[in-house]
């Protein structure tokens, strides 16, 4: 019996290795915070959305068979939820049965019969939401479920199981058949089941008894004793490996259980936190490998929604038959941040999750791989030009065919000329073979040269600015231009009141006393 939620053929694997570039992923999308959501306080719920997130699915049917189940939780909340929480009570129930001298045939069945007795009161707990709550799922994954628990957790199967269990007390004793090995000693000792048992008790009163033999050990031969209970220990040894690993096969159940519910049930945590921001979601329709599609809606960073705890600014997009989307535009007008949400719903769709967007729509990718720019290191042995280069030397080692890569100003660590001609050479081979490209960047000769070209399978993006220098946060198409407005950040820091009188204080080598500080809202420049 497997639960079938997350794959429609196989189990999910909650300890698979994550790709080489996990960590640079977490790092440059910002998905700290997006497993913290997912989290809550369960740090299972982490590492499943971790698992799950970093090793994406690369077919349409497994992407839209995990997002039928993700729907039928997220109407069902609170069945799905009670499902998770019996699943961990019963993997922690069972390690609070204990037991002595384990080693033991007798001690081992003994344990495995109260471990059984315990599973099959959360068993019957499966079959009751089965009975009760099935109507309420549509999907394919949960409808399998629910009808692979009413089809084997039976009425007769648990009058059957009760039954065993009875009888594995051994309140009556043991009875042993054997056989008579080299030098007379006793080979093949099988537990077998009283046939007194199968006959009511009057006529086992009065049936009349076949001859039998007995032997009565003296309360005090200690040898003997042991020698019997030897005994007793082979007979029964079968049987208590037998049921020890049917609790195993039980435990194996809950335990898979509880990890292919833990993604949902961290997705349930995602988009409550999401919700009480009035964030949008969407499921979004996921296209073949090589298609190139990608158009979306009000696509946002989720990360640094969840950062600001408050709505962030979206964007819209229809980069379909496009593999090259050059961004360029103001300082800090949001260019990094797109880039990051480009990257974290891709990862999101090909999970099997909702979106933060209000539409999305997007290929298959085969790999999401980052390259982004580093803060300077004061431990590195060499410089940052170099740093950058050699790590695009791991990403053209490792990339497969039909990737995404994600450039954030890269390559912007030497001068104009140079960084625009290493940037424009790597995007030529990527896109000569295939890939799909998203680049921000500062360096102009690189942006503009390869709008010149006029390419139709390349898209230009420009942060928008506001004629007073604000910034709208928002990406429109456009030609790159040949300034980034750096002056405006120039303006709004050092034209600051409070800025200014911060730097005339330092200059004038003096301080201002607590509380004397100048308002920086009110005072004059």
């Amino acid at each position: 019996m497997k639960p079938l939620l997350m794959y429609r053929d196989r189990d999910f694997d909650a300890e698979a290795a994550l790709p080489w570039n996990a960590e640079m992923l977490i790092q440059d999308l910002g998905l700290i915070a997006v497993f913290e959501a997912m989290a809550g306080k369960d740090d299972l719920l982490r590492d499943v959305a971790k698992r799950a997130t970093l090793c994406p699915l690369s077919e349409p049917e497994a992407i839209l068979y995990r997002q039928a189940v993700l729907k039928d939780c997220l109407e069902n909340p609170a069945v799905v939820r009670d499902l998770y929480d019996l699943a961990v009570k019963v993997l922690g129930g069972e390690k609070k049965i204990g037991g002595f001298f384990l080693r033991y045939p007798g001690s081992i069945l003994s344990r495995s019969v109260q471990v059984l007795e315990f599973f099959v009161g959360a068993l019957r707990r499966l079959r009751v939401v089965a009975d009760t709550r099935s109507e309420n799922f549509a999907s394919e994954g949960f409808r399998t479920f629910f009808r692979v628990l009413r089809e084997e957790l039976s009425d007769d199967y648990f009058a059957e199981i009760q039954g065993h269990l009875n009888e594995l007390k051994l309140r009556d004793g043991v009875l042993l058949s054997a056989e008579l090995g080299h030098g007379n000693k006793s080979t093949n000792l099988v537990l077998r089941k009283p046939k007194e048992t199968e006959r009511s008790w009057w006529r086992r009163l009065f049936a009349e008894r076949p001859p039998t033999f007995s032997y009565t050990l003296h309360p005090r031969d200690e040898a003997g004793a042991r020698a019997l209970s030897e005994l007793q220990d082979r007979g029964i040894n079968l049987v208590a490996n037998a049921l020890a690993q049917s609790n195993d096969h039980i435990l194996s159940f809950f335990r898979q259980l509880r990890a292919e519910l833990a993604f949902y049930v961290a997705c349930l945590n995602l988009r409550e936190r999401l919700t009480e921001m009035h964030e949008p979601i969407c499921f979004p329709v996921p296209e073949p490998l090589g298609s190139r599609r990608h158009s979306f809606s009000e696509l946002y960073d989720i990360g640094l929604a969840l950062n600001m705890d408050r709505k962030a600014v979206g964007n819209d997009a229809d980069a379909d038959g496009k593999c090259l989307v050059v961004i360029t535009g103001a300082n800090q007008g949001g260019k990094s941040t797109f880039l990051r949400s480009i990257g974290l719903a891709q990862l999101m769709l090909q999970a099997g999750m909702f979106v933060p967007a209000v539409a999305f729509q997007a290929s298959i990718f085969s790999q999401v791989v980052t390259h982004f720019k580093r803060e300077e290191d004061v431990t590195m042995r060499s410089g940052k030009l170099d740093e950058e280069l050699l790590r695009m030397s791991e990403i053209a080692d490792r990339l497969e065919p039909g990737a995404m890569v994600l450039f954030n100003e890269s390559f912007a660590a030497t001068n104009e000329r140079e960084g625009s001609e290493i940037a424009i050479q790597i995007v030529d081979a990527l896109v000569e073979q295939g890939y799909t490209v998203f680049f921000v960047t500062h360096l102009y000769e690189f942006a503009h040269g390869l709008f010149d070209r006029k390419m139709p399978q390349a898209l230009f993006l420009r942060a928008e600015r506001g004629a007073d220098g604000t910034r709208t946060f928002r990406l429109k198409e456009g030609e790159p231009l040949q300034t980034s407005f750096g002056k405006d950040l120039y303006d709004r820091i050092f034209k600051d009141p409070y800025i200014q009188g911060t730097l005339q204080t330092s200059l004038n080598g003096g301080s201002h006393e607590r509380g004397a500080a100048p308002d920086r809202h009110n005072s004059a420049p």
